[in-house]
């Protein structure tokens, strides 16, 4: 029973930009790499459907900078105990040494 190959997106473009480059055919290229046509044909369709996404300005996503934030909290918190916890046992060593 064959297994499913998996390809890297880097080999899935490299594919389409020959197909639309014209340096090579869509048959061509399915004989040279042992894949169906229609695999190509929907590489192609997904390839020029999402090229305009891009060019499109790229901001910050709501999701990670509020996760980043959250992140930057707890680490605030977590470096407070610490001194906290360094003081503490300054304290108590010092109290040991005197008793």
């Amino acid at each position: 029973m064959p297994t499913h190959r998996t390809f890297s997106s880097t080999f899935k473009a490299q594919v389409v930009l020959e197909v639309l480059s014209g340096s090579k055919t869509q048959a061509e290229l399915a004989r040279e790499h042992r894949l169906k046509p229609d695999l190509i044909t929907r590489w192609k369709r997904h390839f020029l459907e999402n090229a305009a996404s891009l060019f499109e300005r790229q901001g910050p996503n709501d999701t990670a900078v509020a996760q980043i934030a959250e992140l930057e909290q707890a680490l605030g918190r977590k470096t407070m105990e610490l001194e906290i916890a360094k003081k503490a046992s300054s304290i108590l060593s010092r109290l040991q040494d005197a008793g």
